[in-house]
């Protein structure tokens, strides 16, 4: 014969671990499913945009203004630049930005590259420095990103934000 005696903070216990599940299991079940961006629907995106051609300062201001994007006629910075050959947690955090704007710098491993650095002038609901960077190789812009290296800053793909400061990790 088998004496089991239950606690009173035994029973809290199982209570507390009760309530837990059935909150998690409500919050999964209300919140409405993420669909993150399929590859095609990145590729429409990107189709619709002009990526190549890009000889001169002219065609990388008109890049960005497809976007929405209003920047300073010249860029701050002109940076010849190699993309490692083999990346490190940074970069593939970087290039993971780049994926979701439908570019990916894995292709141009180990090949050098131009950054220009261009301000920012309408970037919304935000009164900081932003910066737009292009990364062309050979005529054609294969990344960059529009950021702020404020405290409160962030980075971002060329999309136009719907609404605030688009932040990523």
């Amino acid at each position: 014969m088998f004496i089991y005696s239950i606690k009173a903070s035994t029973l809290k216990f199982i209570g507390v671990i009760g309530a837990a599940i059935i909150s998690l299991t409500a919050i999964i079940l209300l919140i409405p499913e993420y669909t993150p961006k399929t590859t095609a629907a990145i590729a429409e995106t990107v189709a619709e945009y002009k990526y190549d051609k890009i000889r001169n300062n002219d065609d990388r201001v008109e890049f960005l203004g497809q976007f929405g994007w209003e920047v300073d006629s010249e860029p701050t910075e002109e940076v010849t630049m190699k993309i490692p050959s083999e990346f490190d947690k940074v970069m593939n955090t970087y290039n993971e930005l780049q994926k979701r704007g439908g570019l990916d710098l894995s292709k141009y491993r180990g090949r050098e590259v131009t950054r220009y650095t261009y301000n920012v002038k309408n970037y919304p609901d935000y009164e900081g420095k932003v910066s737009a960077n292009v990364i062309v190789y050979k005529n054609r812009v294969i990344g960059g990103d529009i950021s702020s290296s404020d405290v409160s800053g962030f980075i971002g793909t060329f999309e136009y934000p719907s609404t605030g400061a688009e932040t990523a990790e």
